[in-house]
């Protein structure tokens, strides 16, 4: 599973809120169900809430009818267990990546263990497309656990000192 930021654009607005902070989600429908992300969507924010800007609402971006019918079934789901759902179901017309020094806010943060990213990854857009710096940018930003890390600490192409800082920063 990959995770990019980046802005989904309406040309109806003309200022700062002309775009809603997202990610996209690439996954292996073999691994995981798009319904199985959406529980997971649901179960991450309180959808009976309003989002307070367009900027930053909680929105299901959907690419197409089966994705909608799913996206509708899975909020159906949660309406009759908490109430008046308000977060959005809307078409996803079109993911803009954010520009690179906006990816990976985490770990870009975390200058040790950048710096061994950087040696890893001269360029910036092989650093954003990697992996591994974008596991270490979750477990930087907690998700994850210590449990979960230890057993693929190894595969994220860290030192011995990278791999220790990344443990004391996981609770």
């Amino acid at each position: 599973m990959g995770y990019a930021g980046g802005t989904l654009k309406d040309p109806t607005y003309r200022n700062m809120g002309d775009h809603t902070e997202s990610f996209e989600v690439d996954f292996d429908p073999a691994t995981v169900s798009y319904e199985r992300l959406l529980e997971l969507f649901w179960a991450s924010h309180n959808p009976c809430a309003g989002s307070y800007s367009r900027q930053y609402m909680s929105a299901v971006f959907v690419r197409d009818e089966a994705q909608r019918k799913s996206a509708e079934a899975s909020r159906e789901k949660v309406a009759a267990k908490a109430g008046a759902v308000k977060t959005p179901i809307l078409k996803l017309d079109r993911f803009y990546l954010a520009e690179d020094y906006h990816q990976k806010y985490e770990l870009r943060n975390a200058r040790t263990l950048m710096k061994e990213f950087a040696a890893i990854y001269p360029r910036d857009a092989d650093f954003v497309n990697s992996t591994a710096a974008a596991r270490v940018n979750a477990y930087l930003g907690g998700g994850g656990t210590k449990d979960r890390l230890e057993k693929e600490i190894d595969s994220l192409g860290l030192s011995d000192a990278g791999k220790q800082i990344l443990r004391a920063r996981v609770r």
